[in-house]
């Protein structure tokens, strides 16, 4: 799973990132701006959002990625503690509302709570594409009954396919995705993966529900 961490208190964040990352994937950014930039990238299962950021606040963040159809779970994280602002974080779309000072363990059961809500994280850590199935705790995957080897990478991508049927991922998403922004390898990496994949799935036929969009990305057809 992987979340983005907004906050402008650098020990703070530091600290929330530490605690986060022994079970998550974990990206940070400490102001609006690129918040904003990141969030548009639409690469994160979901993110928790200071309120009182620099340059644009947490609620205009989040304004600005709905109205862009970015529907990507967020958990507000503030001191700001009123009813009223309480009220306004979740009419602005915000799914739930975490009050300064936390508990790392409590941060952590919100989280999970909101994957498992919005599908990204299934209570029984398995998902399904038409005869595929992946298990999420202990990485297995099993196609039509029969169990295939994928390495981690592969498997990673495609879980990312199957938690996106239907639309089109380009391929900077799925590089920044499955191999991060401070990777050492170069984008066209997401190929030689993707050629990979459809051979391991060919041998059943699913090669072929994944298409290539030219000059753009992939897509997994819908089921």
């Amino acid at each position: 799973m992987h979340l983005l961490v907004v906050e402008d208190n650098p020990s703070l964040l530091n600290t929330i990132v530490q605690f986060l990352s022994d079970e998550f994937e974990v990206d940070q950014a400490n102001n609006g701006e690129d918040a904003l930039y990141l969030a548009m990238k639409n690469i994160h299962d979901a993110i928790i959002l200071d309120v009182m950021i620099p340059e644009i606040d947490g609620f205009e963040v989040l304004r600005k990625m709905r109205k862009e159809g970015i529907r990507i779970p967020v958990l507000f994280l503030t001191a700001r503690d009123s009813l009223e602002d309480r009220v306004k974080g979740l009419d602005s779309g915000g799914d739930d509302y975490l009050v300064k000072p936390f508990q790392a363990a409590e941060l952590k059961a919100r989280i999970r709570a909101l994957l498992r809500r919005s599908g990204s994280l299934t209570t029984d850590q398995t998902i399904r594409y038409r005869g595929i199935e992946l298990s999420g705790k202990e990485r297995e995957i099993i196609v039509e009954g029969e169990p295939i080897k994928l390495t981690a990478k592969q498997y990673e991508l495609l879980e990312y396919l199957i938690q996106n049927k239907g639309a089109i991922l380009t391929k900077e998403q799925i590089y920044d995705r499955i191999w991060g922004f401070e990777s050492d390898t170069t984008i066209a990496i997401v190929e030689v993966f993707m050629h990979y994949l459809r051979k391991k799935l060919e041998p059943f036929g699913y090669h072929a529900d994944i298409k290539t969009i030219r000059s753009v990305g992939y897509m997994l057809n819908d089921e």
